[in-house]
């Protein structure tokens, strides 16, 4: 395995899916999605570089290093093919995979994907960085939530305890700061993504105070989107038993035909 890369994972089925939280989370923020996904789904949830487990990753921070530290990690582990699933700052991770590999790619569901558009909430962000105690996170959480959000304790406790870990909120503060300067996120070219054949589905949450719902507009005319009303940002703690169906039903889905190529005319 990659030295300092951590994975949870569960279940022994053939279908493999990946899940990456976002900035600021880790690989237990799955636990509710991952209970509600049907046997025999075998799951590996990242902590991405620099977060949890994963803290003391090389060159942590930046999406594309991410990217191929975890396309490296399932190389290591014999995973040919593998359904990827990212929220936020993972679903920028998870695409930049899909686009670096997509032949190890069966399926790939972004849930407020990061780097869809330039907007961000450099200052949300960055207080949520800098969060420690359990008032402050729950504050951040709420503020990052839909109007009709439930309790986050599990999640909070969780954040919590991560960022209790010595050098963990100096290494957010410093992801933070990177990710969101000039309050503008690094974008992912829409030409790039119309090049992806494996089934995408999309999930945005219509209140999202981090990244804007318009980021999912123009969206290559392949990618299925799902406008969650009244939900922010946080669809894996606000809305789990959706999440766990569009993961269900994008992992069922089939890849588009390759586009044929033209052959200009003779003669």
């Amino acid at each position: 395995m990659v030295a300092s890369l951590h994975a949870a994972e569960q279940g022994v089925g053939s279908k493999a899916i990946v899940l990456l939280h976002g900035f600021g989370g880790c690989h237990d923020v799955w636990r509710e999605v991952i209970s509600l996904l049907a046997p025999p789904a075998r799951t590996l949830a990242y902590d991405l570089p620099g977060h949890g487990l994963s803290l003391d990753f090389p060159g942590a921070g930046p999406a594309k290093v991410a990217a191929r530290a975890i396309l490296a990690d399932l190389s290591a582990r014999a995973l040919k093919r593998v359904h990827l699933v990212g929220h936020s700052m993972g679903g920028a991770v998870a695409a930049l995979m899909a686009l670096a590999e997509p032949e190890k790619v069966a399926s790939l569901t972004l849930l407020a994907p990061g780097g869809f558009g330039p907007e961000i909430n450099g200052p949300l962000l960055r207080r949520f960085a800098a969060a420690k105690d359990l008032s402050e996170i729950r504050a951040c959480l709420a503020a990052m939530s839909g109007p009709l959000t439930r309790p986050f304790d599990h999640t909070i406790d969780v954040l919590r305890d991560m960022r209790g870990r010595p050098g963990q909120l100096r290494k957010l503060v410093e992801i933070a700061a990177a990710m969101t300067r000039d309050d503008r996120q690094g974008v992912i070219p829409r030409d790039q993504l119309d090049r992806l054949t494996m089934p995408v589905m999309v999930a945005w949450g219509s209140d999202d105070a981090v990244l804007p719902i318009a980021q999912s507009d123009d969206l290559p005319a392949h990618f299925h989107v799902h406008h969650v009303l009244e939900a922010g940002h946080m669809l894996i703690e606000e809305a789990p038993d959706l999440v766990a169906s569009i993961i269900r039903r994008n992992t069922s889905r089939r890849a588009r035909p390759p586009r044929p190529k033209l052959i200009a005319a003779t003669g």
